[in-house]
């Protein structure tokens, strides 16, 4: 409502504190941001600080409430006042001007209401809190409440439309003394709607925000609310014009005429006037004798001699609402500088109001697109996001069977576990055939020698040329690989540079031979599968300590039979390259070891 503030108070110590809340409207009854609580010796843990009880608290239900009550008054006031221009009625009978007393009443009623309402606020705001700084009494807020604001306050409780329009304006138009400077001082009712209509904005905002943010339909529907009061307000003057440029040309007629003395057009005075209606032609306009303008349709349809309210309120209302959504396009003006200034206000109005509901339709579908595609992207992310997670899960029940396949420990299980679930964390993809990659080399090495140590065992020339230590070795050089089924992996008499130790799926070999020229046929097959081995020829060829084998590597022996997947083949490969520098390091130890026991012999 007013800047806010806050008093805190533990047992007999007042500590005076900044509580700074972020934005802060001066009418509004909730303050955007967050508590932050500085240089202060005892903390209330961010709770509101309780406040005298003359000072009101700003974040209070009453004076939220009290908001939706101003909001509410304020809408009454802009509605009720235009209805002050719906009080005088012609009578054509007599040519004389009565005000409608019931109606006038019941608006003087209205209006003191909405005002007695305005004043409380207005006096509230003497008594009501500020945010950025502790106050004790309610001289403090006093000082700080804005004379801007409070001159603001004070126009809209003027009693401009009781004086001007009833005391003034009435009075003059019942009388001869007319002049057209009148005209310009019914304007000052429209002042009081700015004030008005900006407080009804504030209050609307303040009542409708979500989560801290002004709610987008709230400007569109302000918008429409001012579309609605604006053919009121227009509606309601063009009756009041309609009403003075009858009285105008009766008053143009009059000074030629005899008998119009102070009081002539008052329904009290008595007069023959029937000369009226041949200078004042009304169903039959003559715009040489008077130029009615845009006012005679109002003239020619009754509106302005009912005493019906809702009859005139209704045509009127139509009125304004037609010439505003057309621009007044449709309206012919008389050559009257006022008339001609009303008709450009309807048409400038009636632009600034689609200009304004241009600008809410732009911000509008450009909320709406964003919001589409926050929705969408959001959308999309929670699909990659279950997607990620189905695959993660997927891949989690591969790593767990093949780690409960192969027998692993369980504290090695859990290492394994544990760095997938790090990978996948970091976003990045595991399964059982990337596994190595993302694996250390002290994890590496114990898999292998887990998985392939016994196959190595089991190859006869490996298990009778090479000891333990040096098994070992081979372990720690073999690389995982992986085929899918039916591919021909090692063709005959093709250089074989690995040999292979299948841990998973099915794999044939098989030699070729010709008979008599005719086309090859293959020999029996040899099924392999998990510990199958492939290779013996490269195994062999590395083993051998000749010259050969230990300086040419280019020199590889060429397989003697085809080996080809049959289902999805996983093996462990040693390299021909890898053999030799292994074969290399066991012969440089060996010919160390020989050094050192002939020099200790021949010591």
């Amino acid at each position: 409502m007013s800047r806010l503030a806050h008093r805190r108070d533990n047992g007999h110590q007042r500590s005076h504190e900044i509580i700074e809340l972020g934005e802060y409207s001066r009418n509004g009854v909730e303050a955007e941001g967050q508590h932050s609580i500085k240089n202060g010796a005892d903390s209330w843990e961010g709770r509101t600080p309780p406040l005298p009880r003359t000072i009101l608290d700003p974040q209070g239900p009453f004076l939220h409430l009290w908001n939706k009550i101003l909001l509410v008054s304020c809408v009454i006031a802009v509605s009720v006042d235009p209805l002050f221009f719906y009080i005088p009625v012609i009578n054509d009978a007599k040519k004389c001007l009565m005000l409608e007393k019931k109606l006038r009443i019941v608006v003087l009623v209205l209006r003191t209401v909405t005002d007695v309402i305005y004043i409380v606020y207005i006096i509230l705001q003497f008594r009501t809190a500020f945010i950025d700084k502790v106050v004790e009494e309610g001289a403090e807020i006093t000082n700080r409440y804005s004379w801007k604001h409070f001159i603001i306050d004070i126009l809209v409780i003027l009693p401009i439309p009781q004086v001007v329009l009833l005391q003034i304006s009435y009075a003059e138009m019942r009388s001869t003394r007319y002049s057209d400077s009148r005209k310009w001082l019914n304007a000052l009712v429209l002042f009081q709607y700015g004030p008005r209509v900006r407080q009804i904005y504030i209050s609307w905002k303040e009542l409708t925000k979500s989560k801290g943010k002004f709610v987008g339909w709230v400007k569109a529907a302000f918008n429409f609310f001012l579309y609605i009061l604006s053919s009121h307000v227009i509606g309601a003057f063009w009756y009041f014009f309609s009403i003075e440029r009858e009285i105008a040309c009766w008053h143009e007629a009059c000074e030629n005429q005899s008998g119009c003395g102070r009081s002539s057009f008052s329904c009290a005075h008595s007069g023959n006037y029937t000369f009226l209606d041949d200078l004042c032609p009304i169903n039959a306009s003559n715009p040489t004798l008077f130029d009615f303008g845009i006012f005679l349709e109002a003239l020619q349809s009754g509106v302005v001699q009912s005493s019906n309210l809702p009859t005139k309120f209704f045509f009127c209302f139509w009125w304004g609402l037609r010439n505003l959504s057309s621009f007044g396009q449709n309206l012919h003006t008389s050559n009257r500088p006022s008339e001609i200034c009303f008709a450009i206000a309807i048409t400038l109005f009636g632009l600034l109001l689609f200009l304004c509901f241009l600008e809410n339709l732009k911000n509008y579908i450009q909320s709406a697109t964003e919001s589409s595609d926050e929705d969408h992207k959001t959308s999309e992310e929670k699909r990659l996001e279950n997607l990620r997670k189905s695959r993660q899960r997927i891949a989690r029940g591969e790593i767990q069977a093949w780690a409960e396949k192969y027998m692993f420990p369980d504290e090695k299980k859990q290492e394994i576990m544990n760095i997938f679930d790090e990978n996948w964390k970091e976003d990045i993809h595991v399964n059982v055939e990337n596994l190595f990659l993302i694996l250390p080399p002290e994890l590496k090495s114990y898999i292998k020698h887990h998985l392939c140590f016994h196959m190595l065992e089991k190859v006869p020339v490996l298990r009778e040329k090479m000891i333990e230590p040096e098994l070992k070795m081979i372990c720690d050089c073999l690389k995982p690989v992986s085929y899918e089924e039916c591919i021909y992996i090692v063709r005959e008499v093709e250089p074989l540079d690995r040999a292979y130790f299948i841990t998973r799926g099915t794999a044939w070999t098989y030699t070729t031979t010709r008979t008599n020229g005719e086309d090859p046929s293959s020999s029996q097959a040899k099924w392999l599968e998990k510990g199958g081995f492939f290779g013996e020829e490269l195994i062999e060829w590395g083993l051998d300590l000749g010259q050969q084998a230990s300086s040419d590597i280019f020199n590889l022996p060429l397989s003697t039979k085809i080996f080809k997947s049959h289902t999805k083949v996983e093996a462990y490969a040693l390299m021909a390259t890898d053999l030799k520098n292994i074969v290399s390091q066991i012969n440089d130890a060996a010919s160390k070891l020989h050094s050192a026991l002939r020099h200790d012999k021949e010591n």
